[in-house]
């Protein structure tokens, strides 16, 4: 395997950064069924910045800048950019760059139960457009679960090595503090799942049920099943918790993959709320929908 050039993280960036409330507030969708609720901030690519239970639970995830959504990210070749006081490479973000330049929005389609949204990333620590992408993403809900399909589209000249893509970026409440999963050689077998605490900076987990979650006190929080992907990359930031607060639980499904001209890569996950029992029951035969590719990663 292909080891990743870099670590996959997003570091705190001033909260000046961020889009202003009222901006985000002009500029979100909502789906609901009763029984949850996702959003999308339609002034950052259509991201996902809210999913809650219903009728009145709190947002569970955490939006303090561009590169803080459930959203899609990959990574290139350098290309003489700079972040954070450290060379960064080509990069583009469904939710815009680090300065917070939001990403451009295409198109949104709203039908009975369905958002779609299609878009122009922003390259993170360069700024620019990435022209020669497109993201698009798909959200239907069906009971406590929201169904998610992204698609990433490259009509570039370039080819990028392979290294480490998240599968998506995910970026929860920092409440929410122990991350959940299972590793093991009998996944779905109710075994006992791992339950821990990550630190900072990055760490690995094999995720052999190709889902984890994050919990809080209450033993309670949002999981995400990313079905084929077997590892995942941790942190949690200190500070502030709170969907705006410096402070964040993140994790990313990933794989290696080179990004090369004509690539059309498409991957569904799905997120659910409560125990980490629950996630289980709920993910299990979503998973069995999704066969497990031979050769997962686990290094």
């Amino acid at each position: 395997m292909k080891r990743t050039l870099f670590t996959l993280a997003w570091i705190v960036l001033p909260l000046a950064n961020a889009a202003p409330d009222a901006e985000v507030a002009e500029k979100t969708r909502f789906l609901e069924n009763g029984k949850v609720k996702i959003g999308v901030d339609l002034g950052s690519g259509g991201a996902v910045f809210w999913f809650s239970e219903l009728p009145d639970g709190k947002n569970l995830l955490n939006h303090a800048d561009r590169g803080r959504f459930i959203q899609q990210s990959y990574y290139g070749k350098p290309d003489g950019s700079v972040w954070a006081k450290k060379p960064w490479r080509w990069n583009p973000v469904q939710g815009g760059d680090y300065k917070g330049r939001a990403a451009k929005l295409l198109e949104v389609k709203e039908t009975a139960g369905t958002l779609y949204v299609r878009s122009i990333p922003v390259n993170w620590a360069g700024g620019e457009d990435v022209e020669d992408c497109r993201m698009e993403q798909w959200i239907a809900l069906r009971e406590q679960v929201a169904c998610l399909r992204f698609r990433f589209s490259y009509r570039g000249k370039e080819t990028h090595p392979a290294v480490h893509q998240e599968l998506p970026a995910v970026f929860a409440d920092y409440d929410l503090t122990d991350l959940v999963y299972y590793k093991g050689d009998a996944p779905w077998q109710d075994k006992p799942l791992s339950k821990d605490r990550p630190g900072w900076p990055n760490e690995s987990r094999a995720t052999d049920e190709n889902w984890a979650g994050w919990v809080g006190s209450d033993g309670r929080g949002v999981g995400v099943l990313f079905p084929g992907t077997g590892r995942i990359t941790t942190y949690r930031h200190p500070g502030p918790a709170g969907p705006k607060g410096g402070g964040c639980s993140y994790f990313a499904p990933i794989r290696t993959m080179a990004i090369t001209p004509g690539l059309v890569f498409e991957y569904p996950v799905y997120l659910t709320i409560g125990t980490a029992d629950e996630m289980r029951v709920r993910f299990k035969p979503l998973a069995a929908k999704h066969p497990q590719p031979a050769g997962g990663e686990k290094k």
